[in-house]
């Protein structure tokens, strides 16, 4: 396929009534487009043609779905004589046997097979940024701040399902840069726009956890190194799990991930509980106590429902994007259905993993924040904890997830790079000298990076509110909206909104204020990050780059 270095493809329309196939050779287009993707019909269709057709507009590939020669039964083909199979998650193990047209039979069913998908999903979702949300909520007020989040979730949700609709349309895609060059109608600079959005993206998620991993050593040591060889530290041993080059290896280490980030916050909830009111870190019965940094702080922890009087547009937004970070992960989803043997099934764990979001996330943040009130809260949450031990504990069973989470995201960024190099060569899909030593390098050199990131931008909620802003903005909102009207337009052509009644107009009211939410969170919360940051060092809250000063919580 093209690697999206390409000018803009030229679009060659197939007539759809020709594309019918034997049943015998259905193998061609795995299975019979006329059942729709794997039997998935993503949509009725009104009247003959354009069946499943690509979106119109030059794609990376051309414009028509029966052009389309990188099917999911190919691709597996191609890689059947691997030593490195990609194409292994799967939820659940589906028997293709029964299927004469399939080449491939993966053999019995079973929930163990379930894991892959399900447990990259998982630990990429429940993961450290849950203990932002009580300082979120903080901001916002406790019925806001929940309603925020299951609207989020919802948003999430939906547009995770049009990504992975569009995604089935083109298994040829690889990653979210593909998509995207699809998207905007094949153009080059579009996939060289998003292609560094991706590796910044991901590159600064790297940073953030070298940073959390050297906050970990600190409080846990009380400070028994610079913060600076922390940092070395955890870049070096994030490496190291790196290295593994299939998700279906990385999802043993996302189950023990997500499984120990369950009992972190589980703890932490249960502890701000056992300590009460009058337990919380800084605690002081008197409310005008004033602090050693000219602060006053004190009095019982208070619980405000609704924002605070005075509350500035700048905390309200990143208290906002705080929330919506730990919902949008879509930037990776194209890149775990590219593994899947069989894509249709992906909403299962989507659908599961967004109600044990909406319910842990709410239920954590809640009672972490009804415990330590509005002016007692840190992010992350752990801070809150008043016995040192309690924290430590709590802290402690995040391990995994400090790791992985970055694990991840730097396997992403390498595959990225690393197929493209090696695209059609031996070295992608078998053990060789030359793979294995590109495969470090690239990844050594996205940890590199991260680790500078980590070390120039000391600070925790800021980093997470920036990087919604600038990135979450397209692959939380404004693709997946562009994905849906170029999908609606080649299923129904020109006007098709007014074609499907109330539902057209539905969809299309819903989408375009899809797009609307991205470009706000572009503009408007990119300059409240920015201001927020700004206030933070004039208010000397943040430590200088390459400090050794202690940022244990």
């Amino acid at each position: 396929m093209a690697l999206g270095f390409g000018k803009k493809a030229n679009v060659v329309e197939t007539n759809p009534n020709t594309i019918t196939q034997d049943r015998g050779t259905a193998h061609m287009r795995d299975p019979p487009l006329e059942t729709g993707v794997y039997g998935y019909d993503t949509e009725k269709q009104v009247g003959a043609g354009r069946k499943l057709s690509r979106v119109g507009g030059g794609g990376v590939l051309g414009d028509s779905d029966a052009d389309s020669e990188m099917s999911v039964g190919k691709q597996m083909e191609a890689e059947s004589n691997n030593s490195i199979k990609y194409r292994t998650c799967s939820w659940p193990k589906v028997n293709y046997s029964l299927d004469p047209g399939f080449p491939f039979s993966t053999g019995g069913g079973g929930m163990a097979s379930a894991l892959p998908t399900a447990a990259l999903l998982f630990a990429e979702y429940i993961c450290l940024a849950i203990m932002s949300f009580p300082y979120s909520y903080s901001v916002l007020g406790l019925v806001p701040g929940l309603i925020m989040t299951v609207v989020v979730a919802a948003l999430v949700l939906y547009t995770s399902l049009v990504l992975w609709e569009y995604c089935l349309r083109h298994p040829e895609i690889r990653d979210v840069c593909d998509l995207g060059q699809m998207l905007f109608y094949g153009w080059e600079w579009v996939w060289w726009a998003t292609a560094v959005m991706f590796i910044l993206n991901n590159t600064f998620i790297q940073g953030l956890h070298v940073l959390t991993g050297a906050k970990y050593l600190n409080t846990m040591t009380n400070h028994s190194v610079c913060t600076v060889g922390f940092s070395a530290i955890m870049t070096i041993i994030t490496w190291i799990c790196s290295l593994p080059r299939t998700f279906d290896t990385l999802s043993k280490l996302a189950t023990v991930s997500a499984f120990f980030t369950f009992i972190s916050v589980l703890l932490a909830a249960i502890f701000a509980g056992v300590e009460g009111t009058t337990g919380v870190a800084g605690y002081n019965p008197d409310p005008n106590h004033v602090t050693s940094t000219g602060a006053i702080l004190g009095g019982a922890p208070i619980v405000l429902v609704v924002p605070a009087a005075g509350t500035t547009f700048v905390n309200g937004l990143s208290a906002f994007l705080n929330i919506s970070y730990t919902f949008i992960g879509q930037i990776a989803l194209p890149s775990f259905i590219a593994e899947m043997k069989n894509p249709a099934d992906f909403p299962k764990a989507l659908w599961a993993v967004t109600i044990a979001e909406v319910i842990l996330f709410s239920l954590v943040g809640a009672i972490v924040y009804a415990y330590t009130g509005t002016q007692y809260n840190t992010a992350p949450a752990f801070g809150s904890l008043g016995n040192p031990v309690f924290k430590k504990v709590a802290f402690s069973f995040m391990i995994p997830t400090l790791i992985f989470l970055g694990v991840l995201y730097a396997s992403l960024s390498a595959r990225f790079v690393f197929f493209r190099l090696f695209e059609g060569t031996r070295h992608k899909g078998n053990h060789t000298v030359i793979g294995w030593a590109s495969w470090a390098g690239i990844l050594g050199l996205t940890w590199i990076l991260a680790f500078i990131i980590a070390e120039v931008i000391p600070f925790f909620s800021d980093l997470l509110a920036l990087m919604s802003s600038l990135f979450d903005s397209f692959f939380g909102f404004i693709f997946w909206g562009m994905a849906y009207f170029r999908m609606r337009e080649a299923d129904y052509g020109p006007g098709w909104y007014t074609k499907r009644g109330i539902r057209g107009l539905w969809g299309t009211v819903l989408n375009a204020v899809i797009i609307l939410i991205g470009l706000f969170m572009l503009t408007a919360g990119t300059y409240a990050s920015v201001d927020s940051i700004v206030l933070g060092y004039q208010q000397a809250a943040f430590d200088g780059a390459f400090s050794c000063e202690n940022n244990g919580i």
